[in-house]
């Protein structure tokens, strides 16, 4: 019976004591992003129906081969109303404002969605929505 008693005690004991090595090798590790996200966007009318943006991207995974490589506006529907390239990587300036000036935009747009990409996965991560100024 004491024997029995013991081996049980010992066996509670060496399980408390090994849970947390349990748990910490299956814990969550953090992955990072897969897409960049846009994290603000100033938009200014620049005439009639033309509108000038800066959009500030996040790229926290940046590499010269795989960093943030665009932005595009979108209307409501889907439609692409204007693009910006980004030719190189922002690995020293993180995270970075670029602008895309003279986007004509029909008057029945009244909000548009701005939305990064990256070389590798393509669009996906945080878009921001913004309401067209006199709109």
């Amino acid at each position: 019976m004491f024997t029995t008693t013991l081996r049980a005690a010992w066996l509670i004991l060496l399980g408390v004591l090994t849970l947390p090595v349990a748990l910490s090798q299956h814990a969550a590790v953090p992955q990072a992003p897969l897409f960049p996200d846009v994290l603000s966007v100033q938009v200014r009318l620049a005439g009639p129906g033309v509108f000038n943006f800066d959009v500030t991207v996040s790229s926290p995974y940046d590499t010269p081969r795989r960093y943030a490589d665009g932005f595009r506006i979108t209307a409501p529907d889907g439609q692409v109303l204007g693009e910006r390239k980004l030719w190189h990587d922002h690995q020293h300036e993180q995270p970075f404002t670029r602008d895309l000036h003279g986007v004509k935009i029909a008057p029945t747009v009244q909000m548009v969605t701005v939305q990064a990409r990256d070389q590798v996965s393509g669009y996906g991560g945080r878009s921001v929505s913004v309401r067209l100024p006199g709109r």
